[in-house]
Protein backbone atom coordinates (compact mmCIF):
# COMPACT_ATOMS: atom_id res chain seq x y z
CA UNK A 1 0.00 0.00 0.00
CA UNK A 2 1.63 3.61 -1.38
CA UNK A 3 2.03 6.23 2.02
CA UNK A 4 -0.42 8.42 0.08
CA UNK A 5 -3.44 5.82 0.07
CA UNK A 6 -2.15 5.16 3.86
CA UNK A 7 -2.43 8.82 4.50
CA UNK A 8 -6.11 8.81 3.06
CA UNK A 9 -7.38 6.25 4.89
CA UNK A 10 -6.01 7.77 7.95
CA UNK A 11 -7.99 11.09 7.36
CA UNK A 12 -10.78 9.79 6.79
CA UNK A 13 -10.53 7.98 10.04
CA UNK A 14 -9.85 10.81 11.61
CA UNK A 15 -12.85 12.90 10.05
CA UNK A 16 -15.15 10.36 11.01
CA UNK A 17 -14.46 10.29 14.38
CA UNK A 18 -14.28 14.34 14.47
CA UNK A 19 -17.77 14.67 12.95
CA UNK A 20 -20.09 12.87 15.50
CA UNK A 21 -18.11 14.64 18.15
CA UNK A 22 -18.68 18.00 16.62
CA UNK A 23 -22.57 16.98 16.28
CA UNK A 24 -22.38 16.16 19.90
CA UNK A 25 -24.12 17.98 22.57
CA UNK A 26 -21.53 20.77 24.26
CA UNK A 27 -20.20 23.22 24.12
CA UNK A 28 -16.39 25.27 23.01
CA UNK A 29 -15.19 23.23 19.56
CA UNK A 30 -17.69 21.09 20.62
CA UNK A 31 -20.36 22.56 20.37
CA UNK A 32 -23.90 21.17 18.25
CA UNK A 33 -22.84 22.26 14.49
CA UNK A 34 -26.52 21.02 13.59
CA UNK A 35 -28.75 23.63 11.32
CA UNK A 36 -29.73 26.69 11.91
CA UNK A 37 -26.41 27.36 14.59
CA UNK A 38 -23.57 26.23 12.36
CA UNK A 39 -25.13 25.36 8.79
CA UNK A 40 -21.85 24.23 7.41
CA UNK A 41 -21.40 21.13 9.91
CA UNK A 42 -18.89 18.81 8.18
CA UNK A 43 -18.60 20.18 4.84
CA UNK A 44 -17.86 23.88 5.16
CA UNK A 45 -15.51 23.71 2.39
CA UNK A 46 -15.65 22.18 -0.93
CA UNK A 47 -13.55 22.03 -3.89
CA UNK A 48 -15.70 22.71 -7.16
CA UNK A 49 -19.46 22.49 -8.10
CA UNK A 50 -21.91 18.94 -8.73
CA UNK A 51 -21.45 15.58 -7.98
CA UNK A 52 -17.73 15.52 -8.41
CA UNK A 53 -16.75 18.11 -6.22
CA UNK A 54 -14.28 17.12 -3.41
CA UNK A 55 -14.23 18.36 0.08
CA UNK A 56 -11.35 20.36 1.06
CA UNK A 57 -9.54 22.67 -0.74
CA UNK A 58 -5.32 22.60 -1.53
CA UNK A 59 -4.75 19.39 1.34
CA UNK A 60 -6.84 21.87 3.87
CA UNK A 61 -10.39 20.06 5.18
CA UNK A 62 -12.93 22.54 7.43
CA UNK A 63 -14.92 20.37 9.43
CA UNK A 64 -16.45 23.02 11.64
CA UNK A 65 -16.06 26.77 11.44
CA UNK A 66 -18.63 29.78 13.07
CA UNK A 67 -18.75 33.43 14.22
CA UNK A 68 -19.79 33.78 17.88
CA UNK A 69 -22.24 36.50 17.40
CA UNK A 70 -24.40 38.05 20.57
CA UNK A 71 -26.81 36.43 23.25
CA UNK A 72 -30.37 35.55 21.46
CA UNK A 73 -32.38 39.29 21.13
CA UNK A 74 -28.95 41.21 21.30
CA UNK A 75 -26.87 42.54 18.86
CA UNK A 76 -23.47 43.13 18.64
CA UNK A 77 -22.63 47.09 17.17
CA UNK A 78 -21.10 48.12 14.35
CA UNK A 79 -17.75 48.42 15.42
CA UNK A 80 -17.71 45.58 17.82
CA UNK A 81 -15.51 42.30 17.68
CA UNK A 82 -16.70 38.62 17.44
CA UNK A 83 -14.55 35.47 18.17
CA UNK A 84 -13.68 33.15 15.17
CA UNK A 85 -13.82 29.16 16.24
CA UNK A 86 -12.72 27.27 13.18
CA UNK A 87 -11.43 23.61 13.55
CA UNK A 88 -8.65 22.79 10.68
CA UNK A 89 -7.72 19.18 9.11
CA UNK A 90 -4.45 19.28 6.97
CA UNK A 91 -4.91 16.14 4.97
CA UNK A 92 -1.73 16.71 3.09
CA UNK A 93 2.01 14.79 4.58
CA UNK A 94 3.76 17.98 4.95
CA UNK A 95 3.10 20.44 7.67
CA UNK A 96 1.79 24.07 7.17
CA UNK A 97 0.82 26.97 9.02
CA UNK A 98 -2.55 29.49 9.12
CA UNK A 99 -1.14 32.60 8.92
CA UNK A 100 -3.56 34.95 8.40
CA UNK A 101 -7.27 35.78 7.86
CA UNK A 102 -8.29 38.53 5.71
CA UNK A 103 -12.24 39.18 6.22
CA UNK A 104 -14.70 40.43 3.25
CA UNK A 105 -14.17 44.84 3.28
CA UNK A 106 -18.25 45.20 3.74
CA UNK A 107 -17.82 43.13 6.53
CA UNK A 108 -14.94 43.60 8.40
CA UNK A 109 -12.04 45.68 8.67
CA UNK A 110 -9.31 42.71 9.73
CA UNK A 111 -9.30 39.40 11.96
CA UNK A 112 -6.64 39.42 14.51
CA UNK A 113 -4.76 35.76 14.79
CA UNK A 114 -2.55 35.86 18.11
CA UNK A 115 -0.08 34.14 16.55
CA UNK A 116 0.58 31.06 13.48
CA UNK A 117 -1.29 28.04 13.90
CA UNK A 118 0.62 24.63 13.60
CA UNK A 119 -1.57 22.32 10.99
CA UNK A 120 0.58 18.63 11.56
CA UNK A 121 -0.62 16.05 9.09
CA UNK A 122 -3.87 14.46 9.50
CA UNK A 123 -4.10 16.01 13.08
CA UNK A 124 -7.31 18.45 13.86
CA UNK A 125 -6.12 22.06 15.24
CA UNK A 126 -8.00 24.82 16.16
CA UNK A 127 -8.39 28.64 16.51
CA UNK A 128 -8.32 29.99 20.02
CA UNK A 129 -7.89 33.69 20.65
CA UNK A 130 -8.73 34.53 16.76
CA UNK A 131 -11.38 37.66 16.31
CA UNK A 132 -13.26 39.29 13.79
CA UNK A 133 -12.99 42.61 14.66
CA UNK A 134 -14.07 46.39 13.74
CA UNK A 135 -17.23 45.07 12.54
CA UNK A 136 -18.67 47.11 9.81
CA UNK A 137 -22.50 46.19 10.48
CA UNK A 138 -24.47 45.61 13.23
CA UNK A 139 -24.08 41.56 13.53
CA UNK A 140 -27.58 40.17 15.17
CA UNK A 141 -26.86 35.87 14.46
CA UNK A 142 -28.24 34.27 11.22
CA UNK A 143 -25.68 36.57 9.34
CA UNK A 144 -22.28 35.45 7.30
CA UNK A 145 -18.82 36.47 6.49
CA UNK A 146 -16.46 35.45 3.99
CA UNK A 147 -12.65 35.34 5.16
CA UNK A 148 -9.93 34.17 2.63
CA UNK A 149 -8.02 31.90 4.95
CA UNK A 150 -3.83 32.48 4.32
CA UNK A 151 -1.69 29.32 4.34
CA UNK A 152 1.96 28.97 4.29
CA UNK A 153 2.14 26.08 2.06
CA UNK A 154 -1.88 25.79 1.26
CA UNK A 155 -1.53 29.24 0.16
CA UNK A 156 -5.23 31.43 0.17
CA UNK A 157 -8.71 29.25 0.90
CA UNK A 158 -11.68 31.33 0.98
CA UNK A 159 -14.85 30.38 2.48
CA UNK A 160 -18.23 31.80 4.06
CA UNK A 161 -18.66 31.41 7.85
CA UNK A 162 -22.25 31.99 9.35
CA UNK A 163 -22.49 34.33 12.59
CA UNK A 164 -24.22 31.94 15.22
CA UNK A 165 -26.29 33.49 18.30
CA UNK A 166 -24.56 32.91 21.92
CA UNK A 167 -27.35 30.63 23.07
CA UNK A 168 -28.11 26.79 23.73
CA UNK A 169 -25.08 25.37 23.33
CA UNK A 170 -23.00 28.22 23.01
CA UNK A 171 -24.19 30.36 25.72
CA UNK A 172 -21.05 29.12 27.85
CA UNK A 173 -18.56 31.13 24.76
CA UNK A 174 -16.85 34.11 25.81
CA UNK A 175 -17.75 37.14 23.56
CA UNK A 176 -14.29 38.99 22.51
CA UNK A 177 -12.14 40.26 25.00
CA UNK A 178 -12.74 43.51 22.63
CA UNK A 179 -16.21 43.21 21.88
CA UNK A 180 -18.19 46.30 22.52
CA UNK A 181 -21.32 45.87 24.87
CA UNK A 182 -23.93 44.56 22.79
CA UNK A 183 -27.32 46.55 22.51
CA UNK A 184 -31.16 45.71 22.45
CA UNK A 185 -33.11 44.83 19.67
CA UNK A 186 -35.32 47.97 20.49
CA UNK A 187 -32.35 50.04 19.48
CA UNK A 188 -32.00 50.94 16.10
CA UNK A 189 -29.72 48.66 13.77
CA UNK A 190 -25.63 50.47 13.91
CA UNK A 191 -24.81 51.00 10.08
CA UNK A 192 -23.18 54.54 10.66
CA UNK A 193 -19.91 55.26 12.10
CA UNK A 194 -17.69 52.48 14.21
CA UNK A 195 -18.64 53.05 17.76
CA UNK A 196 -15.14 54.69 19.63
CA UNK A 197 -12.09 53.20 19.18
CA UNK A 198 -11.73 52.35 23.35
CA UNK A 199 -11.72 48.52 23.05
CA UNK A 200 -8.29 48.13 23.18
CA UNK A 201 -6.88 45.31 25.52
CA UNK A 202 -3.21 44.62 26.44
CA UNK A 203 -3.84 41.08 25.83
CA UNK A 204 -3.92 41.95 22.24
CA UNK A 205 -0.63 43.55 21.90
CA UNK A 206 1.95 42.02 19.23
CA UNK A 207 -1.23 39.94 17.60
CA UNK A 208 -0.94 39.41 14.25
CA UNK A 209 -3.70 41.37 11.99
CA UNK A 210 -5.09 40.77 8.72
CA UNK A 211 -6.20 43.82 7.28
CA UNK A 212 -8.78 43.98 4.36
CA UNK A 213 -7.60 45.55 1.41
CA UNK A 214 -10.05 46.41 -1.23
CA UNK A 215 -8.46 43.97 -3.70
CA UNK A 216 -9.95 41.05 -1.36
CA UNK A 217 -13.76 42.57 -1.22
CA UNK A 218 -16.02 40.13 -2.41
Amino acid sequence: MTSSRRRAIAIAALLAAAIPALAACGAGFDANTNVPYAPNEAGVLYDGDGPGKAYGKNGVMIPQAFVLGPESGQQLAAGASAPLYLTLLNSTGTADQLTGIVPEEQKATSVKVQSPIDLQPGTLAKTPGVTVEGLKTALRGGESIKLTLQFKNAGDVALTVPVVARSREFATLPPAPTAAPTASTASPLATGSPAPSDTASPETTGATTSESPAANAG
